[in-house]
């Protein structure tokens, strides 16, 4: 009867050996296909970002020619001014696409959840399986 025992428990343990093993390969599975989508919608978005970027330049040439034509025949220097903004954002969206502003943006999101977590916490905490079963009771 011992031997009957001691053969059940350990098939017990190796089946919640094998068990808590399939469940980590499963994590570890759903971890690596959630980075995998994160990392094409950033791509999407840096390709989109850079869709744009090539829109905008189009717009900011055609504009600044057509407000250097307006000064050469004017010479009124107020023609020029809607330059100074629009080559701001030129310039910020370049960096955007081919600059070091996603490095920088990385490391500044790093630092907020190093840092200053207060910021990006729920409110009202995180859910649990109790606030979700309560919640879809209500509805």
């Amino acid at each position: 009867m011992g031997n009957a025992n001691k053969a059940m428990n350990e098939s017990m343990t190796k089946n919640q050996e094998f068990m808590l093993a399939s469940q980590r390969e499963q994590l570890e599975r759903q971890i690596h296909l959630q980075n995998e989508m994160r990392e094409k919608l950033m791509a999407m978005q840096i390709a989109r970002s850079r869709e744009l970027l090539y829109w905008y330049g189009a717009f900011y040439i055609m504009a600044g020619i057509g407000m250097i034509a307006g000064y050469r025949r004017s010479r009124k220097p107020g023609t020029l001014v809607p330059l100074l903004p629009l080559t701001f954002v030129l310039g910020y969206q370049t960096d955007m696409c081919y600059g070091s502003k996603l490095p920088r943006l990385k490391m500044e999101a790093e630092n907020i959840l190093g840092f200053e977590r207060e910021l990006v916490a729920l409110p009202g905490g995180l859910p649990t399986p109790t606030t979700l079963d309560e919640a879809r009771m209500r509805h």
